[in-house]
């Protein structure tokens, strides 16, 4: 790619020359590439690949179309700590596709976390919920929730109620024996090693305890 000064004496073109040069603007800048045909080869694994991205992305617009818990800003954001913390620059809506990529290519049920609502902050009867879209609804059976004070640090772990097909939960627990009133905690759903949708994890959340 060549950066220009007054291409084609315009101070400015775009297309393409004689099946040649391709001039677009690029950045505020004025640049020029060969033109070429992208090749498009549809091998097995190629549309193979692109189903799976498909179905990614239908997945997470059902979970915003959901007309009782849709996906909401609070889950967005919480995509998009996860990606953060995975060190990775990307939007909620590509790391909850990616999720589903990893997932699925590891043979398990990709789902997505909904409407994440926290009930009671309360450190001695925590009660926070989130309700699922899984791509084969009842396969989440059983999970824990990861919480800590950072992003990257959650080390505490509480195990899940799971209502097979609708939510998973924290139901009243009382962790005041190390959560602390006033701290800002973050907290993840994880399906256990072995579970159906091992790997589907949830964004994640940040609260503070009372």
């Amino acid at each position: 790619m060549a950066k220009l000064k007054g291409p084609l004496f315009s101070l400015g073109a775009s297309g393409k020359l004689a099946d040649t040069l391709v001039f677009f603007p690029w950045k505020g800048l004025n640049v020029a590439r060969e033109y070429i045909i992208p090749s498009n080869p549809k091998t097995a694994l190629q549309t193979t690949q692109r189903g799976y991205l498909t179905d990614a992305v239908a997945l997470v617009h059902t979970a915003e179309a959901d007309a009782t818990n849709p996906l909401a800003s609070i889950d967005q954001v919480a995509y998009s700590n996860l990606a953060s913390a995975q060190g990775k620059i990307m939007t909620w809506f590509n790391m909850a596709c990616k999720l589903y990529l990893d997932v699925i290519r590891a043979a398990n049920t990709p789902c997505v976390y909904c409407d994440m609502t926290f009930t009671d902050l309360s450190k001695a009867a925590l009660d926070i919920i989130a309700y699922l879209t899984e791509e084969t609804p009842s396969d989440l059976a059983a999970c824990h929730f990861y919480i800590g004070t950072s992003k990257t640090n959650l080390i505490h772990s509480v195990i899940g109620t799971v209502i097979a097909g609708a939510s998973v939960r924290i139901a009243a627990v009382d962790l005041s024996a190390w959560m602390v009133t006033g701290v800002k905690y973050y907290v993840q759903c994880r399906p256990d090693a072995a579970d159906p949708c091992e790997g589907a994890d949830s964004g994640i959340y940040s609260f503070v305890a009372t």
